[in-house]
């Protein structure tokens, strides 16, 4: 990559157009998540390979459990198979991989490798990895008023000494640098109740590829769009 301005510590990618791209294949949905693997797989080495702090990827919102039963078993094997496949590249690469999101719904099988995945890497020093499953932005900010709502029930906290710097560290990702970037893919315009705090400042890419043809070349000219934007965080720039 060129030498650049400025970039992005952490990038986050609503990784969207899997079963349109399989549907216009003539395919079934589930082979475009299949493609979309490979798709994640190449953001996360072109993250490590160019010193990201963190990547986020949005995989499963708490939305998509209204998709058809035969499409959410699919996805939560993939899943299992995934992290089974791939926890020890991962690891080999000194990538810290996190879960973000209610993991209590999934089957027992997929907490555990879940849990499992999450311990094998925690003392991981390089890139942050981030899955974003059953997770939705609104949910994040409740489960975080709910902390705070019970250390004020036990007489521990009270009202009046709630700040944004305090509810930040009873969300997703509070020990991370914030996302800077956010990428979306398969031309939807919109943010789909991902990371509703923690965007509050980021640049927002949109691109009309779909998910199983994002590569390297697309993931460049989104840093390259970053790098040229000024980023003001409210104040005014001459």
């Amino acid at each position: 990559m060129k030498h650049l301005l400025s970039t992005p510590k952490h990038v986050a990618i609503i990784m969207d157009g899997n079963g349109r791209w399989a549907t216009k294949k003539g395919k079934l949905r589930i082979f475009g998540h299949k493609e979309g693997i490979k798709s994640a797989k190449r953001a996360i080495y072109f993250a490590k390979n160019h010193n990201f702090d963190a990547l986020t990827l949005y995989a499963f919102s708490k939305e998509n459990w209204n998709r058809s039963k035969t499409e959410v078993s699919f996805l939560m094997e993939l899943f299992v198979k995934t992290l089974d496949d791939e926890i020890d590249n991962l690891h080999k690469r000194n990538i810290r991989l996190k879960v973000i999101g209610d993991i209590s719904r999934f089957k027992i099988k997929l907490q555990n490798s879940i849990n499992k995945s999450e311990k094998l890497t925690y003392n991981n020093q390089g890139l942050n990895l981030n899955i974003a499953a059953n997770y939705s932005g609104r949910w994040d900010i409740t489960q975080g008023a709910r902390k705070l709502a019970k250390k004020i029930e036990k007489g521990s906290l009270k009202s009046n000494q709630i700040n944004e710097n305090m509810f930040c560290k009873y969300i997703c990702m509070n020990k991370l640098s914030p996302v800077d970037l956010v990428i979306r893919t398969g031309g939807e315009y919109r943010i789909s109740n991902f990371l509703l705090w923690q965007i509050a400042y980021s640049e927002l890419f949109f691109t009309d590829t779909l998910w199983p043809d994002f590569n390297d070349s697309i993931f460049e000219n989104a840093i390259q769009a970053f790098s040229k934007r000024k980023r003001k965080f409210g104040k005014i720039i001459s």
